[in-house]
């Protein structure tokens, strides 16, 4: 292919593709006309298999920039082939002024991005464009996006909202006044509707998807010649056998379609409020948003129908649909750069990077607060498949095919069993055409030979194992929607599991504190709520840093932030919606401790008055709040303790982050060693901070000052020590999936120390094994990207990268027996930003730390599907085993998912488990391994059987016999049917053990064991064949003749 026409979209991203572009041949079409119709329709089914063969066949090539169909490949090993026909949109008949803006940006018809302005409106429609001068715009759709031809690049791409290349300031000055009724409706015919379309499929369209498959053609082929052959009998069986698979199949497909259409359904169409340009509010369907909409967020909240930056206004959400955690999350709006101190004006907006900004599309807003006479407002950037639920539910709906040997070597050895035929088919004819037998005959012979070779029921018998392993795991609690995994399951060697209610409990308990006085540690001490500390910095920390609210009279919010209030023992209260109306300003949130843990008064005469005012004079309003940030490691707020002239700034977060932002002097010298020693334990710790702030900051310059302004020069008051304990039955799976040789691997959203204690705990990592931490850094100011490392005892970082060398490194080898695993072994550990640095400028080591990798701490989702990906690139067979909806992607992923909740992830994860426990995993592998060998043996069982019957049936056809009907039927129900069926019975084995089940049927052993069976039965079958007709009892067989075959049938058998 000429490289002019040859070129690639997405570049860079997981679904790179190449394109070619070609037109409809009308010549071409004609001679495939003549071709389907001369091959009974073959040729036809032939190019619907094969989408390559289909427009190369129909079309001619053509330039990109003229075709009418495109091609596409992906760029991935697995090389498939998709086409899309080119559509265009046209703006003649479309009465709406174009932006002058966009008209520049418009090339033929396509918008790369969105207009800075949508104010400006153009009264003359778009005249500049590269091939015509009537306004169409050329695209195509591919896995539910859509692709616009861009002139300026000279290559299709997907339209992008306001998630790339906004800035922040743009934001506000550019987009906050929301689009006018033309430029929406302009928007709208690009964007088009605002949904996430699954559309469940008829049964009829599922029908006949089914029906097409290969093998089911095959089986039609079949059953027709048998019957014209009069073999009624295994026709009829085999016609049953396809009925229950496609009905089976066309349930299970469907039941997934109905559960994913479900899932994504309960935003489709919802009454929204927008602004316009002239302030006027239009209540509109949220299929009708386009990214640029100013979208009022109602009081009472929503499900929200597309990913918004918030602007005006604070948001408590329901993020459970992307974290997998029903915990309340703050959102705040979008810090105004124009209103900041330091004025930050160049920075870009992006969803990722202020996800504490933005409200995704999924997620429920379950409580609105906002200043009296100002709306909540966000601004639509992304809508439909664009936003993170669509992404997701894209994800699922067009998952990376999973190579598995086994499938790739079956296809290989129905080739091998088919070329067999071929020459049987080629005998038969030319042995026939020599003896003048009739030419029905000869065709019906000549084609039976093939179904005989290539036996028809392989597939459901291939099934039969699959689907008894299925009924197995349902009984055992672990529900599976894809029972092709189950045979894949069998040859894991290694899983990756979530930390955070998977391996560890959910919860997190205080284990105590550990306060700083005059820059020393004091001892550790157990019980905050008491009346010594009830007054102190440190309680008025815990009580005020943290983004609890509540909900319908109940205190919810993010775990650890509820177990540290709840440890301290304070009330919270919220104001009223009529509070905050009557003072024309969001009325803050006060904590207070209750009664009996304020100190009593001295004076006895006014106790009652005393008793009276002390709990009102204590009393601390939350002003303000920087909500946790996980690049920044770390939240933040501004209280005021009432009566107090100065306000109180307060941070909690990582250790590290929060020591860094603290008076040197006011950080004990043992700072690291006393947290390197709890970390080490597997605790959890949160530092504490506080400052006093200047008298001049008032209420109204809080609202608007930076947090880099308020967190630093802070004086460091201790350390908050959280426990989060091991399931328990954690060591005692991990132990087994050692045993059985299966590498565990841990993968999770925590810090890296944490991570590697509980590995430690739960024997993933053995006392003696050394943990090495890899340090990677991205290129910066002209210096090259680098990888520092060190050991995990030891925080400080070796004064010269090079002290540990990469290469010096000693590697796992591969062991012979369990006793080489005692000697001593290094993991490596490493954070998410690490991770990516790796992957990006350091693919040699790739490899080598995916085969010794273990830790994998402060991962995002996409992150997680990356490594998966790594460590299937290194050859790995990957389980991976979560509980949360940021996991999908990965559990789709791997080999095999299995997830723990029955939430969206159980919709992406091919297992899910009934009980949140990891002794599903074990479990699952075992079927696996029980349904793989089973595979196996119902493979070499029919391959045998059909080859043996297939010689059988060669001799036969030499001297113009064959053998009855009854006699195939015999052979076909009584021996080969009730054998393939109860092979499959056999359950799993109780428990794991080392070795596992070759991964493909093109092996030593097994081919070996095929092949001398085929060489002895082919051996007796000529032997006893020959030797009969050497008798001089024999007679020379002949149409009308008596004799039988029973004699080449029970060797048939007994070879069988």
């Amino acid at each position: 292919m000429d490289k002019e026409e040859r070129k690639i979209i997405n570049q860079g991203q997981e679904d790179e593709m190449e394109i070619y572009g070609y037109n409809l041949s009308r010549w071409k079409l004609a001679i495939v006309s003549l071709g389907v119709i001369c091959s009974g329709g073959f040729l036809l089914l032939l190019l619907y298999w094969m989408p390559e063969w289909r427009v190369k066949a129909t079309c001619v090539r053509a330039a990109i920039k003229d075709c009418e169909v495109v091609l596409l490949r992906t760029t991935d090993e697995f090389k498939m082939w998709f086409c899309a026909k080119i559509r265009v949109l046209s703006l003649e008949t479309y009465p709406v002024s174009s932006p002058k803006s966009m008209s520049n940006k418009l090339s033929n018809g396509h918008a790369v991005c969105l207009i800075e302005n949508p104010t400006e409106e153009n009264r003359h429609r778009i005249s500049k464009y590269s091939q015509t001068e009537s306004q169409q715009i050329r695209y195509f759709t591919h896995h539910s996006v859509k692709y616009f031809w861009n002139d300026t690049i000279h290559n299709f791409d997907f339209l992008k909202g306001l998630d790339e290349g906004v800035s922040c300031t743009s934001i506000y000055e550019k987009h906050s006044a929301g689009l006018t009724k033309g430029m929406h409706a302009y928007r709208k015919l690009l964007y088009g509707v605002n949904e996430i379309a699954v559309k469940v499929p008829s049964v009829f369209k599922l029908l006949i998807k089914e029906v097409l498959n290969p093998f089911y053609i095959f089986q039609l082929f079949s059953v027709i010649l048998w019957s014209t052959d009069e073999y009624y009998y295994y026709a009829l069986a085999i016609v049953v056998m396809s009925i229950v698979s496609i009905v089976s199949s066309l349930y299970s497909i469907r039941k997934q379609y109905v559960m994913l259409h479900d899932m994504v359904a309960t935003h489709s169409t919802v009454r929204v409020s927008v602004c316009r340009v002239n302030e006027e509010i239009e209540e509109i369907f949220s299929t009708d948003l386009v990214p640029g909409d100013v979208m009022v967020i109602p009081l009472n909240g929503t499900i929200m129908p597309c990913d918004a930056v918030l602007i005006n206004g604070t948001c408590i959400v329901n993020e459970s649909m992307l974290t997998g955690e029903s915990v309340p999350v703050t959102k705040t709006n979008l810090p105004n750069p124009s209103v900041d101190v330091k004025g930050i004006g160049d920075e870009l907006y992006n969803p990722e990077t202020h996800k504490r900004h933005t409200l995704f599309c999924g997620t429920t807003v379950i409580q609105t607060r906002f200043y009296t006479g100002e709306l909540v407002k966000a601004i639509v950037v992304r809508t439909g498949f664009s936003t993170s639920k669509g992404q997701l539910v894209r994800s699922i709906l067009y998952p990376k095919p999973t190579d598995f040997k086994l499938y790739r070597d079956a296809y290989l050895f129905l080739l091998c069993l088919v070329a067999v035929a071929g020459i049987g088919f080629i005998y038969t004819i030319i042995n026939s055409i020599l003896n003048e037998v009739q030419v029905g005959v000869i065709i019906i012979e000549s084609l039976d030979i093939i179904t005989i070779t290539v036996p028809p029921a392989l597939p459901a018998a291939m099934t039969a194992g699959i689907v008894y392993a299925q009924r197995r795991l349902k009984k055992i609690g672990i529900f599976c929607i894809s029972p092709q995994r189950i045979n894949i399951c069998g040859q894991l060697n290694l899983v990756c599991f979530d930390k955070t209610g998977t391996l560890t409990e959910d919860g997190l308990d205080l284990w105590g504190i550990q306060r700083v006085e005059n820059a020393r540690f004091l001892s550790p001490e157990e019980n905050v709520c008491n009346e010594m500390l009830v007054k102190s910095q440190f309680v008025a920390c815990m009580a005020t840093c943290h983004s609890l609210t509540k909900i319908e009279g109940v205190l919810s919010g993010d775990p650890l932030d509820l177990k540290m209030f709840e440890a301290i023992g304070w009330i919270l209260e919220e104001a009223t919606e009529e509070e905050t109306a009557l003072h024309n300003r969001i009325m803050p949130t006060v904590v207070r401790p209750p009664k009996q843990l304020l100190p009593e008064s001295t004076p006895a005469g006014n106790q009652e008055m005393e008793l009276f005012e002390l709990p009102a004079i204590y009393e601390i309003g939350i002003v303000r709040q920087f909500p946790f940030s996980s690049a920044l490691q770390r939240m933040s707020v501004v209280a005021r303790v009432l009566g107090d002239r100065k306000m109180d700034a307060y941070m909690k977060g990582a250790p590290e982050a929060i020591a860094g932002l603290c008076k040197p002097e006011t950080v004990p010298v043992d700072f690291q060693n006393v947290l390197e020693d709890f970390t080490k334990q597997g605790f959890r710790v949160i530092a504490l901070a506080h400052r006093k702030l200047e008298s001049k900051l008032t209420w109204h310059k809080v609202q608007n000052i930076s947090r880099d302004a308020i967190e630093n020069n802070m004086d460091f008051m201790g350390l908050i020590i959280m426990q989060n304990k091991l399931k328990q039955e954690t060591p005692a799976v991990l132990e087994d999936l050692h045993k059985a040789n299966i590498r565990t691997v841990m993968v999770t959203g925590d810090s890296m120390l944490t991570a590697v204690s509980v590995a430690r705990d739960c024997g993933m990592i053995l006392p003696q094994d050394k943990v090495i931490i890899a340090e990677a850094l991205p290129p910066k100011d002209g210096k090259v990207a680098k990888i520092n490392w060190h050991y995990a005892d030891s925080l400080t970082q070796c004064s010269h990268p090079s002290a540990i060398d990469p290469e010096a490194i000693p590697v796992k080898l591969v062991h012979d027996s369990l006793e080489d695993l005692q000697m001593t072994r290094y993991h490596f550990a490493m954070n998410g930003k690490s991770f990516s640095v790796i992957l990006e400028h350091f693919q040699d080591l790739v490899p080598k730390l995916m085969l010794h990798g273990t830790v994998f701490a402060r991962m995002a989702p996409d992150q997680k599907t990356q490594l998966i990906e790594a460590l299937q690139n290194v050859d790995y067979f990957v389980g991976m085993c979560g509980d949360g909806a940021n996991d999908c992607g990965a559990l789709k992923r791997a080999h095999g998912g299995i997830s723990l909740s029955e939430l969206e992830a159980s919709v992406a994860s091919p297992f899910t488990s009934k009980t949140p426990s990891i002794s599903c995993v074990p479990n699952l592998i075992r079927e696996g391994r029980a349904a793989l060998i089973t595979s196996f043996c119902v493979f070499k069982f029919m391959a045998l059987y059909s080859i043996i019957q297939y010689f059988s049936v060669t001799l036969l056809y030499s001297i113009l016999s064959n053998l009855g009907d009854f006699q195939f039927l015999f052979i076909d129900l009584a021996i080969i049917l009730v054998v393939v069926f109860t092979m499959s019975l056999n359950p799993a084995w109780k428990e794991l053990v080392a070795q596992r089940p070759p991964s493909g049927l093109i092996s030593g052993a097994l081919l070996f064991s095929v092949l001398s069976q085929i060489i002895i039965c082919i051996g007796f079958q000529s032997l006893g064949f020959f030797w009969v007709k050497q008798q001089p009892w024999y007679e020379v067989w002949h149409p009308k003749s008596d004799n039988d075959c029973w004699g080449l049938l029970i060797v048939s058998c007994f070879c069988a």
